[in-house]
């Protein structure tokens, strides 16, 4: 069975889509999208040959790449920010050293000392008992309770 040019730029393009689910650069979807719009393009005839193919691909990959991978970028943006962990969220902690304005200091939570960030921005002296607000990746934002 021969392949022809359609079947090729679809398996590019599926590819390029499996490229994509194994990275994390957003960018492969984009010139997946440009494969397959070619294959449609290759089997309706509107692309007859490669040159034409090659071009076609070119400037959809582009286009769609310029025109959706801010949007695409910003709604994966927002959904992992909705997603976030917030297990310790309203337990409250001991300090256990100064956390500064702008700095961090240290808590004792849950048997274990955790770095922690002020959320008001005011300094909080160690003994102060405080609320865990939420999570920033391994620091937990504390305010005065």
């Amino acid at each position: 069975m021969e392949l022809s040019l359609p079947h090729i730029w679809l398996i590019i393009g599926l590819l390029l889509l499996f490229a994509e689910l194994v990275s994390v650069v957003l960018v492969f979807a984009f010139f997946a999208i440009g494969a397959l719009l070619t294959a449609v393009l290759a089997a309706l005839g509107i692309a007859p040959d490669l040159d034409s193919q090659l071009f076609a691909f070119s400037i959809m990959s582009l286009l769609s790449l310029v025109f959706f991978r801010k949007r695409a970028k910003h709604i994966l943006d927002q959904r992992g920010k909705s997603e976030e962990y917030n297990e310790y969220a309203g337990e409250t902690a001991m300090v256990i050293k100064d956390i500064p304005a702008t700095g961090e200091g240290k808590i004792f939570y849950r048997g274990a000392e955790w770095a922690a960030l002020s959320a008001t921005h005011s300094p909080i002296e160690a003994g102060s008992k405080v609320v865990i607000r939420r999570t920033e990746g391994i620091k937990l934002v504390v305010e005065e309770s």
